[in-house]
């Protein structure tokens, strides 16, 4: 897919030259390839974990309802992000600062929590 209008990512503000501690102070400049990155959509995710890494399942949930069958939910999982528990903190710490900026810009993200399937109702007779 190709840019998104309105996306505005944190690496394109970010593509001036910045200091690492790791290089002693010393100037790198980060260049990033986005030739082979592509884009997908997700309103779900799964976690699930090891000792050595967090694994991240995004997806989408999609009802599905057959007559007279108790309601279910297809996960369909599109994409898996593996990563270590050093990166995966800073994935949190990062998404942590994104979330509160929005925020503030635009006011509290209202969570829906899901409703449990309710039975079908019986019929009298």
């Amino acid at each position: 897919m190709g840019n998104w209008p309105g996306l505005e990512t944190s690496h394109q503000q970010e593509r001036l030259d910045f200091t690492m501690a790791e290089n002693q102070g010393q100037q790198i400049q980060l260049r990033i390839d986005e030739s082979k990155m592509h884009s997908s959509y997700a309103n779900t995710i799964r976690t699930s974990t090891t000792l050595d890494e967090v694994v991240l399942d995004f997806g989408l949930n999609i009802p599905m309802q057959a007559p007279n069958q108790q309601p279910t939910v297809l996960f369909s999982v599109g994409s898996r992000v593996i990563m270590n528990w050093a990166g995966a903190k800073r994935l949190a710490m990062s998404l942590g600062q994104l979330i509160r900026q929005y925020e503030e810009q635009n006011g509290e993200i209202k969570l829906q929590r899901p409703q449990p399937p309710q039975p079908p109702a019986e019929k009298e007779g």
